[in-house]
């Protein structure tokens, strides 16, 4: 019974090497997941390009000083990248109030259909809510930007406490502060993100309103909270893990790089880049089949 299965004393990650190994048992979970991902990313990637190109040949690398950089003395190159920023901060800045909101509208809608799309190929007993889904992924979406924002910021303090114009910068302390801070902050939305992450779940599986299932996701119980902010934390670790990893990869042949040559470089780049996204969204898809197996054990299996 779930109730029982519920009070055995079983961490909530003990069991992602059996997700795990369903996922690899149900290779289409993860083709949903790569579709609507690579759906959006890739034609979101080309429009990228494309506005950089433009924004290239209005403002030519040769006349924000680029070409010019000193890299023989790191604190004068420090300045000239300043002023390479500030150079093309005002066209960046003209493209990004468009196109932030243009695609953060396109990732709500994609993301809603492919999120639904995946719960109901784990679950077919699950109803298909393309409109409430896209609201929750929403909201997700809000809360991310806000961690963004808050470590934009917090990055920003540490540069103007550690780094002066006039006196010698405390480098040391800028590093550990910046990295204090930016795993405290990737820490902290795996720790508060999770009530954004079931809701959408709970949505589609017990057919709630929005607002319902927000509400119920921050009145779960303990034990089953428990679980959900382990498998999030621990998933969050395995995030950063799959990013060194791929950053081993890219750098391992530089010492080789006049033997490989350049395109070869690229090529193991770009191998580490699809490795390390194809291995993200398949970590995804366990910590969603990782949720749904908890559901099922504290709530019961989903409303037909």
């Amino acid at each position: 019974m779930p109730e029982l299965e519920a009070t055995r004393p079983v961490r909530g990650t003990q069991l992602l090497v059996e997700h795990m190994g369903g996922v690899f048992r149900r290779p289409s979970l993860l083709a949903i997941e790569v579709a609507w991902r690579w759906l959006f990313g890739i034609p979101f990637l080309l429009v990228c390009w494309q506005q950089t190109q433009q924004i290239l040949a209005a403002y030519p690398l040769e006349s924000s000083g680029f070409n010019s950089i000193d890299t023989q003395n790191p604190w004068v190159a420090a300045v000239q990248i300043s002023n390479v920023i500030s150079f093309y901060e005002p066209p960046v800045l003209a493209v990004l109030r468009w196109m932030l909101p243009a695609a953060a509208m396109l990732w709500i809608v994609v993301s809603g259909l492919g999120r639904g799309l995946l719960l109901k190929r784990i679950d077919a007993r699950m109803r298909f809510r393309p409109f409430t889904m896209m609201v929750t992924q929403g909201v997700w979406l809000g809360l991310f930007a806000l961690a963004v924002w808050g470590w934009l910021h917090s990055m920003q303090w540490v540069a103007a406490t550690h780094i002066a114009v006039s006196g010698e910068p405390d480098l040391v302390g800028y590093f550990i502060w910046a990295i204090f801070l930016s795993l405290g902050f990737f820490t902290a939305f795996a720790l508060a993100s999770w009530p954004f992450s079931i809701a959408p779940l709970l949505v589609q599986r017990d057919n709630r309103s929005i607002a319902s299932a927000l509400r119920e996701s921050l009145s779960l119980g303990k034990p089953f909270t428990g679980k959900l902010i382990e498998i999030n934390l621990v998933l969050g670790i395995v995030k950063l893990a799959l990013i060194v990893v791929a950053m081993v990869f890219s750098a391992a042949p530089l010492p080789f790089s006049d033997e490989l040559g350049s395109d070869a470089l690229h090529l193991i780049s770009a191998a580490s880049v699809a490795f390390y996204l194809l291995a993200n969204d398949f970590f995804q898809v366990v910590r969603i089949k990782a949720f749904l197996a908890f559901c099922k054990a504290f709530r019961g299996p989903a409303s037909a």
